[in-house]
Order: structure tokens, then C-alpha cells, then sequence
């Protein structure tokens, strides 16, 4: 589904809104931060700048600017809604644009060496609201050889990020988007990855999840719903035995209140996870309804 921004109102629309605030859960990996421009090609790695940034740029933690969105690190460019928004990319930045761009960003990088491989509005964010940064496009155009020359030159003074740690890194970012704090306890250490287009993770031989590539989130297993289940989020509570594919409202007893339709939750039985599913109603909804459906759930304990 796409999400059309069209207008600087678009910063307060609730997509947009709810990502800037799942971002402030997120830490950038290893000791630097190389800034990118968006491109109108979502996700962004499929358009042709981005391409040439890559090239040089991967070797370390990445972060696209964009508005209305603000910030989108690498690992979470095909996650909704960001992988699907449409706005004009003029490079001409409005005030409150700069200001709500400025201060996501700020509160990311916070700590981190930073280069800022931007011009125009982008690069008016960075001098505005980053204390100290290098700049690395010169004639105000990113992708020029002279500009990618100083990123090079720049970048390799760093080092380069394991792929492995990068890996367990993205997976975790995601999880603690799509599930809120705690929520990188679905990724152990351990984890392993197998799939070229959904891509599915095993622990102890188990499945725990598949990352649905059309939406880059993850669609839980009961393994994985026992993981998660450690952390406090997303959970519902029955006190009956769960024989259908179908919790109705009137069996929920207590559910987690930051719980929102289409949500991933793990149902909890007497302290055993015994199904997992998508969330209908949300988890105040859910609790107060004594009619209609409360979850679908996709696998339960038989």
C-alpha cells in the first residue's frame, strides 16, 4: 500500500508519526555514521545513487534523511511503511521539516562520528542540528567523483563492520521496531537465516519467524513467540485451552494496552505460549469487547 506524503501536513500523519518515535529505540552500529540523501526508487538501495554510495558506504553504519519519515537507517529500508511512501525529493526543505528531520537525527547519532554526505536541505539539517560533522560533497552533487572521492577517502578511516554483525544488528533494529524494547530477545546470537525472498530464522533447529519481504516484518512462530514472550510485549492472556485458529474477545482476560490492530502477539495460557498470531482489535479493544474477533491466530500448541 503506498503512503502519499504530499505536504508538509504530511509529517504529522500517523505512519509517519509512529516511525520517528520507533526510531528513538534504535542505536547505530560501531563507531560512525555515514548520512545519505533519500531518492525517489524505495527501496532506497534499488535506485541508482544509492547504488553508488553502497559501493563504498556499506562497510559502515548507514542512515538515509528523508521528510516526512526523518531518519532511515540501511537495515530498515524495506520495512513499511518507509520501503512504500511517495513524496517530491526537490531538495528544498521547509522549516519544520528541518526541525523535525534535525532533531530525529540528532538524538540517533548521538555520540557517533558523523559524515554527512549531503547538499542542500539535507545538508542544512546536518549543519543545524549535528554539534560536529564532516562534510564529503563538495560541488552539491553526492554521487560526483570528486564527492565520492572524499567519502572514500573518509570512510576508510573507520572499521569496516563483520558482516555477520551486521546482520544480527539489522535483524534485531527490526525487531525492536516492529515489537518495542526488549524485542531484539527474538534474535539469539545464534540465529540462522535461510530464504532468498521471505526470508525464515532458525534457532535450535527451530523456526522462530519469517521476515516477510513485502512488508520487512517478521511473522512469528511459536518458538519465536516463546522468545518474545521474555520480554513483556505483545502478549495476550486466556484461561482456557485454545482449540481453534480464532481468539473472540470474550476469551481474553488481559492483553498487553500497547498492542494495535495487525500487531504480531504471543498468547499466554497459565504462563505457556500457546499460539501466536495478528492482532484484530487492539489490546485495550480486545480486553473490553464482549463480542468479535480478538486475534487470527496463525499457529497454536496442540
Amino acid at each position: 500500500m503506498r503512503v502519499l506524503c504530499s505536504s508538509e501536513e504530511s509529517l504529522y500523519r500517523p505512519e509517519a508519526v509512529r516511525w520517528r518515535n520507533r526510531m528513538g529505540l534504535l542505536k547505530p552500529l560501531g563507531d560512525a555514521v555515514v548520512v545519505l540523501p533519500c531518492s525517489m526508487r524505495k527501496p532506497y538501495s534499488n535506485s541508482k545513487s544509492h547504488q553508488t554510495f553502497m559501493k563504498v558506504s556499506r562497510r559502515i553504519q548507514e542512515v538515509i534523511l528523508t521528510s516526512p519519515f526523518a531518519i532511515c537507517p540501511r537495515e530498515m529500508e524495506k520495512t513499511y511503511p518507509i520501503q512504500s511512501y511517495d513524496v517530491a525529493t526537490t531538495g528544498d526543505w521547509s522549516h519544520e521539516e528541518i526541525k523535525v528531520v534535525g532533531e530525529v537525527l540528532r538524538d540517533y547519532v548521538d555520540g557517533k562520528e558523523v559524515l554527512a554526505h549531503v547538499a542542500g536541505g539535507y545538508r542544512q539539517v546536518c549543519e543545524e542540528y549535528l554539534e560536529d560533522c564532516v562534510f564529503t560533497c563538495e560541488d552539491g552533487r553526492p554521487t560526483s567523483p570528486d564527492s565520492m572521492n572524499n567519502l572514500k577517502t573518509e570512510i576508510r578511516k573507520y572499521y569496516r563492520l563483520p558482516r555477520r554483525q551486521k546482520t544480527l544488528h539489522g535483524l534485531r533494529s527490526l525487531a525492536i521496531y516492529q515489537f518495542g524494547p526488549g524485542g531484539d530477545v527474538l534474535i539469539p546470537d545464534d540465529v540462522h537465516v535461510k530464504g532468498r525472498f521471505h526470508k525464515r530464522l532458525f534457532h535450535k533447529d527451530e523456526q522462530i519467524a519469517t521476515l516477510l519481504m513485502d512488508t520487512g516484518l517478521f511473522s512469528l512462530n511459536l518458538a519465536g513467540g516463546r522468545l518474545l514472550a521474555e520480554s513483556g510485549n505483545k502478549w495476550i492472556n486466556i484461561d482456557f485451552e485454545l482449540k481453534t485458529n480464532t481468539l473472540f474477545a470474550p476469551g481474553v482476560t488481559d492483553a498487553d494496552p500497547n498492542i494495535v490492530p495487525r500487531d504480531e502477539v504471543v498468547i499466554i495460557n497459565q504462563g505457556q505460549v500457546v499460539g501466536v498470531g495478528k492482532a484484530i482489535l487492539s489490546g485495550d479493544e480486545m480486553v473490553k469487547a464482549a463480542k468479535g474477533v480478538a486475534v487470527r491466530v496463525r499457529h497454536r500448541l496442540k
